[in-house]
């Protein structure tokens, strides 16, 4: 059988999109036919012709690039993403399918717009949280699905993502990113955990939240010599619209079929200076349990100080590495590892077939709702109860604090330190 072959246009040229065409390499069915961005995106449209992936024409709109192929990629910045599914909505294009990578939105209220529009284009989605398509991940529910099946699911699921920071100036701004470390990648654990902890065979939100406590705080990025690195590299001032650069949670869900109560525990923070991104995921069922760690590897190299100087580029390890000597973990293919291969692989065959991705944008919908009953959590202190329809209808129009640029109130005691 010979595999159609889809046409992706991509919205957005930042650190994200070139991370995706490293993993369309080893994607089939696939051609990069257009891109488009606010800052100007030749260079990575040249690389992607270089590789092999496609024409990759750049395009002045997001309209104009929607008539020339038959699935839009949303990989640009989180404030962008209503605007850009409006643009899609009128544009009248007829599209196989909708990409968008996490988050979906910043808040409930965008993030249901967002849908609202996908409705009105009449296309399916796919939501991208790589995480949950992670190799590890799956190959670790597919060997104990005979023992879950015995001893029962997992009842605990902990899942940690940390590195020392953000690529781009806007990730740092939490008006525009949508807050701080719990928005940019509280999202992966969140879906992870839920992931984790539900039984093999059932859709993907077939357990049903309970409650959230979390808590945030600026602990490194708050400190006068790094909030004067901040501003200096990108030109964010911590001391007026700081985001929390730690967070920390726990949501608690239910089986509606068991009653079976389980927890997934999530940890994230942009002040690992370490060797670079870390992912550690582990969990803990009756009678066995399961660990993983990207940060372990087959492959280590080592680089003295006398040979660190021919070294162009840290992150050639891994990503977010922060040193180019000592002892260096390395990943070759990171892509793969991380899960973004095979979410790209998922999206590809769900619309060939005419239907939405594993995660779709209703998915998405309830990651951004567990994302903002987390910030609800750390801003009043108490734990959010999702049973209680007063307690849901409230977080339909919540916007955070950090997220309103208005955290350093609630992040003060770091902030104020000189």
């Amino acid at each position: 059988m010979i595999l159609e072959t889809l046409r992706y246009g991509i919205v957005g040229a930042g650190f994200v999109t070139g991370f995706h065409l490293r993993a369309l390499e080893q994607v089939r069915g696939v051609e990069v036919t257009g891109i488009t961005s606010r800052t100007p995106p030749h260079e990575l449209a040249q690389s992607a012709r270089d590789r092999g992936l496609g024409s990759c024409n750049v395009y002045e709109s997001v309209a104009e690039m929607a008539k020339d192929v038959d699935i839009v990629a949303i990989f640009n910045p989180n404030h962008l993403r209503v605007e850009v599914m409006e643009q899609l909505a009128q544009s009248g294009a007829q599209l196989r399918g909708l990409v968008c990578e996490k988050p979906l939105a910043r808040n409930l209220t965008e993030a249901y717009r967002v849908n609202e529009l996908a409705a009105k284009i009449g296309a399916p989605t796919a939501y991208f949280e790589n995480q949950v398509h992670m190799g590890l991940v799956r190959a670790a529910r597919a060997q104990l699905a005979d023992v879950a099946e015995t001893m029962g699911p997992l009842t605990l699921a902990r899942s940690n993502e940390e590195h020392a920071g953000p690529h781009n100036a806007w990730f740092w701004d939490p008006t525009l990113q949508g807050g701080g470390v719990l928005s940019d990648m509280g999202c992966h654990c969140l879906a992870v955990g839920w992931y984790m902890l539900t039984p093999e065979g059932k859709p993907p939100t077939h357990l049903e939240p309970v409650s959230v406590s979390a808590d945030i705080g600026l602990l490194k990025w708050g400190q006068p010599r790094w909030r004067e690195a901040l501003l200096q590299r990108h030109g964010v001032d911590y001391a007026k619209t700081p985001a929390e650069d730690f967070a920390t949670g726990i949501v608690t869900y239910r089986d509606p079929e068991t009653g079976q109560m389980s927890k997934a525990q999530f940890t994230v923070s942009w002040m690992y200076d370490k060797q670079g991104l870390r992912l550690l995921v582990d969990g803990i069922g009756p009678g066995y349990a399961l660990e993983a760690n990207t940060l372990r590897s087959s492959l280590e190299i080592f680089i003295g100080d006398d040979a660190a100087a021919a070294v162009a580029n840290a992150e050639q390890a891994l990503e977010k590495a922060t040193a180019s000597r000592g002892l260096l973990a390395i990943q070759p293919n990171e892509p793969d590892l991380y899960g973004y291969v095979e979410e790209h692989r998922d999206a590809l065959t769900a619309f060939r077939d005419g239907r939405s991705a594993f995660l779709d944008f209703d998915y998405g919908v309830e990651i951004v709702r567990l994302t903002m009953a987390a910030y609800r959590s750390a801003e009043e202190r108490r734990v959010i109860d999702l049973t209680d329809p007063t307690e849901r209808a409230a977080l339909d129009s919540y916007v955070p604090l950090v997220q309103q640029g208005l955290g350093a109130e609630l992040l003060r005691p770091a902030v104020q330190r000189t």
